[in-house]
């Protein structure tokens, strides 16, 4: 057994750390590509989603599996860290550390940026969804749920009992969204005021994607991320309570 088939192996044995190892990497190169290359106007996430999105597709067309970079013998951990598990571990994580008093500090105007960008989002999702040939209830809801975030997708079609292909589906929509949302905050920065707490609370109520804003406004002006990542947690966590519920039938009364 030469070298490489002994390095090979331990990757294998080891395979949720040579995951996290792997990911650490394609950050971290992600991070250096926003910094040397576009000079932050493009954030590091925005890069490293991209990047993860054409790895995972290399992934399936070279080993013609369906589980992307999963399909790797060496990155078989990536599967595990970026299945169901650990996202609701994210999620509840998320949870805990929201604080009910800071977003009744925020005001009238983050709390109706709430609703309005959770509800907003989903309709738009929806309407697309069942533009492209999704007519039944579920689907629509799914899609339209990870159209608000893709956290909020998956854990809507996990609930509902949507097929796989309307998960992912629902997931890509929404780190499409995360990625727009990275990439164009810092030229809209000024025309939309974004340049103080109040109006970075209520831009994380609208757009939601916590990812997206935190690098948006990261690549805008650093001292306004918490407060728009305040409000992105909370989106979260209201579309993930509304979008198996009250959304889920709504759009049923609609559409059956």
């Amino acid at each position: 057994m030469n070298a490489f088939d002994t390095l090979s192996d331990v990757l294998i044995e080891n395979g949720l750390i040579t995951a996290f190892a792997f990911v650490g990497i394609v950050i971290w190169l992600s991070y250096w590509v926003s910094d040397k290359l576009t000079g932050g106007r493009i954030h590091g996430s925005a890069i490293a989603i991209l990047t993860g999105l054409v790895l995972a597709w290399v992934g399936g067309v070279v080993t013609g599996g369906s589980a992307g970079l999963a399909d790797v013998s060496m990155l078989t951990g990536i599967g595990v860290m970026g299945g169901g598990m650990l996202r609701d571990f994210t999620i509840v994580a998320t949870a805990f550390g929201v604080n009910f008093d800071e977003i009744r500090r925020a005001g009238t105007g983050a709390i109706v940026s709430l609703v309005a960008g959770v509800l907003g989002s989903f309709v738009v999702g929806g309407l697309v969804a069942y533009a492209f040939g999704y007519t039944d209830a579920v689907s629509i809801t799914t899609i339209g749920a990870g159209a608000a975030t893709y956290i909020v997708g998956p854990v809507t079609g996990s609930a509902l009992g949507a097929t796989s292909e309307v998960i992912a589906l629902s997931i890509a929509a929404g780190l499409v969204k995360s990625m727009i949302v990275m990439t164009g905050t810092p030229f809209v920065a000024k025309r939309i005021g974004l340049n103080n707490a109040k109006s970075a609370m209520v831009f994380g109520g609208l757009m939601g994607t916590t990812s997206g804003v935190a690098g948006g406004l990261a690549a805008t002006d650093k001292r306004l991320v918490p407060y728009g990542a305040m409000t992105a947690t909370f989106y979260t966590g209201l579309g993930a309570l509304l979008g198996p519920s009250v959304f889920y039938f709504a759009v049923r009364a609609l559409v059956e």
